[in-house]
Order: structure tokens, then sequence, then C-alpha cells
């Protein structure tokens, strides 16, 4: 596996890599190496080869350009060497970005076949990204390299059916692409391994958020919901948790000082995924906001999934998707941007127990219909026919799962 991503941090790369170790066979991954990380471990079964590439987080379109060529070609080094001496039977390689796919070259001129695991749609992530560049000739070129990398590779991986229509759209034949959900390993994130805690059992509202802080997830919303509810509902006592790094954080420690809430906001940073669950289990409500766009109306937050299997209530933006796959009954949405609507949703959560349970029920029951082992058993057909040069997996049944992204 190529993976433009610190490995350890990938929640999808790790589920597929480990799925495949558990059934027996062996996998490496190639992926970006923090300062201070070894350049070779194992994680879990699976051989970790970490390239001395950096993520610039934040950072202008020409940096980050130049970060990706720059694995891509350490990349396509590293996996043809080790080819010599592993003898790879596939390459996978997740995206962003699509053109990466062309670091597996060597190995396809081999006879080695390839997949191309698409998380995300990168024509839409770049225009939200670089709104500034969504236009001639940027755009052409973008939507030109998803082709180019969709035509080059065997098989097409994608997380939900908004993704495998949009590549529909761009003319990828049906027959190509095939639906792996992003869904959650319930044995991971499994309630009954965490002491439960009781909602507001201290007299506070504790609300948790996991993920990136960019602002495509718009915790500035939220800074200014919890502002609010401090304002009009004191007795909450509401807490914000936010566990996760990104470029967006300065803004919003500042943005909390500003509204007088610094001292009801907790940024954790950086925790590590498998204490991810202990964190959820500490809350009282999980938070899944989202500015919506047309790169995230294709988007399915894997948090609404962990938050559920935690049975914590469930607070998030209004997407089709998250319409789609759970409907109105087992999460609280709000539009995106409007803060009076995520106020209402936290506190009507907070004052009816029982809707609240009856919210975290039927949440549980959607998340283990959605859990990974369904989509780890499509997984590893696909990847056995691709090495086998048979059968790859049934594209029909997969096209018709739900599934969600990579946030």
């Amino acid at each position: 596996m190529i993976v433009h991503s610190y490995y350890d941090e990938d929640p999808r790369v790790r589920r597929e890599a480990e799925a495949l170790v558990a059934a027996g066979r062996p996998v490496d991954v190639f992926g970006l190496r923090r300062p201070g990380d070894d350049a070779d471990g194992r994680l879990a079964g699976v051989r970790v080869h970490r390239l001395d590439v950096q993520r610039h987080q934040g950072a202008g379109f020409t940096v980050y350009l130049g970060e990706y060529l720059s694995f891509l070609v350490r990349a396509a080094w590293a996996v043809t060497r080790a080819h010599r001496r592993r003898r790879y039977g596939v390459v996978q390689v997740h995206s962003l970005p699509d053109f990466l796919v062309f670091a597996a070259l060597p190995l396809k001129l081999a006879g080695v076949p390839v997949i191309l695991d698409l998380h995300e749609a990168m024509t839409e992530l770049f225009a939200t990204r670089f709104p500034r560049l969504d236009r001639w000739p940027l755009r052409p070129l973008l939507l030109l390299s998803e082709r180019l990398a969709a035509g080059f590779a065997d098989r097409i991986l994608t997380v939900n059916e908004a993704m495998h229509a949009r590549l529909l759209a761009i003319g990828i034949r049906p027959s190509k692409v095939a639906i792996v959900p992003n869904s959650p390993d319930l044995r991971r994130f499994d309630a009954a391994d965490h002491v439960a805690r009781v909602f507001r059992e201290d007299g506070r509202l504790r609300v948790v958020y996991t993920g990136a802080v960019t602002p495509v997830y718009e915790l500035d919303v939220v800074i200014d919901a919890i502002a609010q509810l401090a304002s009009e509902r004191p007795d909450l006592g509401v807490q914000l948790d936010v566990y996760g790094r990104g470029d967006f954080e300065p803004a919003l420690r500042a943005r909390a000082e500003e509204r007088g809430i610094a001292d009801r906001v907790t940024f954790h940073g950086r925790i590590p995924f498998e204490a991810v669950p202990a964190a959820v289990a500490a809350s009282d409500i999980g938070l899944a906001p989202t500015r919506r766009d047309a790169y995230t109306d294709a988007t399915l937050s894997t948090k609404l999934f962990e938050y559920g299997a935690m049975r914590k209530p469930v607070v998030a933006t209004w997407l089709p998707l998250v319409e789609r796959t759970f409907g109105p009954d087992a999460v609280a949405t709000y539009a995106s941007g409007d803060i009076d609507g995520l106020v209402a949703a936290i506190a009507a959560i907070a004052d009816d127990a029982a809707a609240r349970d009856a919210r975290v029920a039927d949440m549980a029951t959607r998340v283990a219909e959605h859990g990974w082992a369904r989509a780890a058993a499509r997984y590893l057909d696909i990847v056995d026919g691709l090495a086998a040069g048979g059968p790859t997996g049934d594209v029909s049944a997969g096209g018709r799962s739900p599934g969600a992204d990579g946030g």
C-alpha cells in the first residue's frame, strides 16, 4: 500500500491493511514520516515504511504540489526496490492525490495489478481548499488527472454511493468501480470495553469532537454555539473537548478567547487512534460538524459511526449522506453554518432524556448494520481476485452499499 498520510493516523488504511494481515496476507505500507519516527516498523502485524516526507497542513497550493510530487517519486523508488525482495501480488494506492497511483508504474509494468482507493473527490476538495484556484485551467487539469489515474488502475475502490455515481459521471466504466464502505471496526469501538459515563454525571454537558481541525469541519460555528449555550443555558455547564490537530486551531483558540469561553474549550491535540474510543466514552454528545459544499455533499464522516458505536447521542450537520444513511431519528442535525440550529440541537438532547435514549438506540442499530466486518469481506474478495488474476468481487452489490469518507 502507498498512502500519503501517517499510517497510524489513517483509520481506513489501517482497517484494510489489518484485515489483510488477519486473513494471512502480508502487507507493506509506504507512508509519510514524522520527525522522530523510525524509518521502518510494525503495527498490528503490518510492515510500515516511513518515507522522509511530512505534511504541510494549511500551506499554499505550490507547497502541497511539491510535497505530493516528492512523495510520489520517493514512493515509486522505495516500492520498486522492495518488490525485488518481496514480490508483491497487488499494489494499492490511496488518494489523495489521485495521481499518486503513478508511483505504482514500475510494478504495473512488471505485471502487478493496481488498486486505486479513492477516499475523497480530489477536484471538489481542491476547490474547497483553494477557492481562488477553482477556475480554468486548474479545474480541467484536475479532472484530467482523475480520469488518467482511474484509467491507469486495474480496479477502483471508493467509499460511498455518491462517490461511485460521481466516478461514473466522469466516464469511469461501472465494472471497474466497487464500494468498500468506510465503516467502523466495532471491535475497537465497543462501549462495553469502557466505563460508561452517566449523562452529565458531574453536572457538566461534555461535548466532544474527534478529527481534523481544518476549515472543512466548521468548528468556528461550534465555538460560537458553545458561547451562546454558555450565555443562554448556564445550567448546562457546557464544555467542548477537541481531539485532533490542524491548521485551523490557532484561529479557533483566538475565537474562543474573543467569545469569553476559553475555559470551556479544551484542545487536546492529536491522540493515538487507539485512544479515541476512551475519549468518546468520557463525553455526553458527539459532534460531527461539516461546512456544506459540493465536496462535502459526497462525504459521510466516520465520526458519526464511532460516536454511535460508543452509544453517544450525535449532532451533525445535515448532509445528503447523513440523511440517507441514518434517517431523521438517529442523528440530530442542523443546517451548515446555523449557530441557532446547532444550539437548539444540543439543548434538545440535554433536555429530553427519552428522546435522547431513543436516538442512541436507533443509531446503535444502524451502526451495527454497517460494521466493518461486511465491508472487509468484500474488500478481501477484491484483493484476492486481483492477486489471483480472477474475479474481483461483486461490484453491483458494492454499488448499493452506503459508506463514509476519511474525516
